[in-house]
This record gives structure tokens, sequence and C-alpha cells, in this order.
């Protein structure tokens, strides 16, 4: 079979299911975001993780190498780029307030412009994310370079893997405070499209701040499902 299959990529490949999972679970029936946030947050989980398992391999080839970073990116995409818009349309899909389907007022033949809105924001979400992914892929070798002459490690712009911790914060905020936050839920993704394609500069995490983030997402899951527990029928809480 072509393709690569050793433990170096498995948890890319877990994290690429999770993803896709977490898609159809958000999207199915009613919509189940919050199960949906779930997905999100081990995807962010397999993420931290694959490049440090991958890299204790030292005799790998260039072409497990280049298929590694292709398919890592193509697992981002689908996780993190894919995943949170599908569970912002979730939420609108159960929100009392909106409706993610435009079409005319039924009784003043007005058009709904919000959901045209919000889906524009989604697929300009999804376009900065396959903008980024793809620029640090033909610049792979350059940044190597870069590393190796200089020893700085950082990224440019925000990175698409923060989506795991930034949407299942707003998302964690919209049942605890028991109000509808789907429209910042879509001003959050708007700004987090374009702070994926800045040009600023932040400091890749060492150990100690790797953990903090590790930890961030270990007490969103823990309230994920303390807050899970009081929610009926995955419906807004005490509507």
């Amino acid at each position: 079979m072509i393709g690569v299959y050793d433990y170096t990529v498995i948890l890319t490949y877990l994290s690429l299911l999770s993803g896709a999972m977490g898609i159809i679970v958000s999207m199915s029936g009613i919509g189940h975001p919050f199960i949906g946030m779930y997905f999100l947050l081990f995807s962010g989980l397999c993420d931290t993780f694959d490049g440090i398992v991958a890299r204790t391999k030292k005799n790998r080839t260039q072409i497990e190498k280049d298929f590694g970073v292709q398919i890592d990116s193509f697992a981002d995409l689908i996780a993190f780029g894919v995943l949170p818009v599908s569970i912002g349309i979730a939420m609108l899909r159960i929100s009392t307030r909106f409706t993610y389907i435009p079409k005319l007022h039924p009784r003043e033949g007005e058009f709904r412009w919000y959901p045209v809105l919000f889906l524009f924001i989604a697929f300009i979400y999804i376009l900065a994310a396959v903008i980024r992914l793809s620029y640090f892929n033909v610049t792979e070798d350059e940044r190597a370079k870069e590393k190796a002459e200089t020893g700085r490690s950082s990224y440019t712009g925000l990175p698409v893997t923060s989506a795991s911790l930034i949407f299942p914060f707003v998302l964690l905020l919209h049942y605890i405070l028991d109000f509808d936050l789907s429209v910042a839920y879509f001003c959050v993704m708007l700004l987090t499209g374009f702070l994926f394609l800045g040009r600023f500069k932040i400091k890749k995490p060492g150990k100690k701040m790797l953990t903090v983030l590790i930890l961030i997402g270990i007490i969103e899951f823990i309230l994920a499902l303390i807050v899970k527990f009081n929610i009926v029928d995955f419906g807004f809480p005490g509507k």
C-alpha cells in the first residue's frame, strides 16, 4: 500500500479522524456542537505530541519526512479549520435567535442577511487556514535553514492549532453563562482567521509553556464534562 504507516504518523492520523468525526457529529441531526468540542480538544492533544513522536525516529527517509509534513497539514485543515466552522454552524442550528439557512422571512418577506454573513465568515476562516498551511508547507525548507542558522524558533502569525483552545473556551462561555454567544463565536472566528495570516512573531512554547497549554486544554475538557451534565438534549441550559 502507498503511504506511511509507522508510529510517527499515528497521532496525526488520530487527529485527522477525530476532526472528521467531530464534523460529522456537529452537523448530524439538529447539530451537537458540544460533542464536537470534545473532538476538537482531542485533535489538539494529538497535534501537541505528533511532532515530538515523529522526531524520535532518527532514520526517517526524506519521503517519510515530506509525507509527515503534508499529512499534518491536511489533518490541521480538517481538525482546526473545518471542525470549528462545523461547530459554529451547529450552534446556529440549535439557537433560538438565528437560523443558518438563508431564506425569506416567512411573514415579512425580508431577506435574512445574517446567515449569509455567518457563512461568509466561515468561508474566510477556512480560506485563511488553507493559505497559512499551504504557505508554510512550501517554505518548510527555508524555515528549517533559518532555524539552523539563527537558532531561533518562532511562529509567524497565529498557529492554526490554536483553534483547539480558542473555540472550546468560547463555547464553554456560551453554555456556562446561559447566553447565546453565536455572534461572538463567529466574531472570534473572523479575528482568528486574520491572525492566521499575520506577520507578527510568536515564540514557540518551551516545555513549561507547553505544559501550561496542555493544562488549559485539560481544564476546558473537565469543565465541558461538568457543564454537559446540566444540558438536556444538547440545547441551551435553562431554555
